[in-house]
């Protein structure tokens, strides 16, 4: 059985308010995007309740049925071990046979992780997985890359990393050579640990454009186009950020209120944050894809809305119609790593 142009399994009991907004999500996008067709994955009764609620005939969706859920607080590889026919394993499960080319999942990250890498396995030359994830800056988006996927690295694994997201940058940014930066404590060459110095001189002997060490402001001054770092960096650099983002509408929000003028002020300006809040919506972006896999997962966050959910297939579309991991594998021989 051949699948669809673009056809996605998406996990549809991922993520805190599952199967609800997957279900949304996964609609709204059918109705947006051509040539796409979605596998709903789990609990087939719960599914058809929720779908009852819209008008989906004609629409090119199905239903799998999965009848275990990895829980977002439990332990990947115990949930997996126990819940083999949870929804994100039966989704993976899809991809391996051919039936869907990709998958979406907002629920249990590391779960997700652990199950296309067990079931997809990765692609010839790499050998750990990364979460890439654009983060917006005042002239567009930069890659920032690994964002939780891997804790503990070797500098071989911060090098894949390079070459992967110079990759997605490539491809699907369309850079023609995008900047590649080693995130660090400080731009000099010898600042940093003792992953980051050994990471430095092997990027510097590839063909990549390594611009060199660069700081935490950098990932949002547009100075660079990849931002290199283990998932340890990534996830709390990538955390902060959402939660700055927060915390900035929320202050703003609070001084308007404060008088009048400044009320009148912000009407006046309504289009300007509303332009600004887009630009620093997550759900915007839709997800992140695991770089690496053989195979196409996109990650979304577990409080993700049906926007996200949307997007989230979008990006899953784009990066199979870009050939993103056949580019992988050339850009890996190339280095020769």
């Amino acid at each position: 059985m051949n699948p669809a142009p673009f056809t996605i399994a998406l996990d549809a009991m991922g993520g805190d308010r599952a199967p609800q907004v997957t279900i949304k999500g996964a609609i709204q996008a059918l109705k947006e995007y051509r040539d796409l067709e979605v596998i709903l994955v789990g609990d087939e009764e719960r599914i058809k309740r929720e779908l009852a609620k819209y008008h989906v005939r004609g629409l090119p969706l199905s239903v799998v049925h999965a009848s275990q859920i990895v829980e977002m607080d439990e332990l990947p590889t115990i949930a997996l071990r126990k819940k083999r026919d949870s929804s994100i394993m039966v989704a993976a499960r899809l991809v391996k046979e051919r039936k869907a080319l990709g998958l979406v999942s907002a629920g249990n990250t590391g779960a997700a992780m652990v199950a296309t890498k067990v079931v997809l396995g990765t692609l010839e030359g790499i050998e750990r997985p990364a979460i890439a994830t654009l983060m917006p800056h005042i002239h567009g988006v930069s890659i920032l890359t690994d964002v939780g996927a891997n804790v503990d690295c070797k500098p071989g694994h911060l090098l894949q990393f390079a070459i992967m997201g110079n990759t997605y940058a490539k491809e699907i940014l369309k850079i023609e050579r995008p900047k590649v930066g080693l995130l660090s404590v400080g731009k000099e060459r010898l600042k940093g640990n003792e992953l980051t110095k050994a990471t430095y001189d092997l990027l510097e002997r590839t063909s990549l454009n390594f611009i060199g060490n660069v700081e935490g402001r950098d990932i949002f001054n547009g100075s660079v186009d990849v931002i290199v770092c283990d998932g340890f960096i990534g996830n709390v650099a990538l955390k902060t950020a959402e939660s700055l983002a927060e915390t900035v509408q929320g202050m703003l929000k609070k001084e308007i209120k404060k008088n009048l003028l400044r009320k009148v002020g912000a009407l006046l300006s309504m289009g300007a944050y509303r332009a600004l809040k887009k630009r620093v919506d997550y759900s915007e972006y839709g997800g992140a894809p695991l770089l690496g896999i053989n195979g196409v997962c996109i990650i979304t966050h577990g409080g993700a809305p049906a926007q996200a959910i949307k997007n989230a297939l979008r990006v899953a579309v784009e990066f199979i119609d870009h050939k993103v991991n056949a580019h992988i594998i050339e850009a890996v021989k190339g280095e020769r790593i």
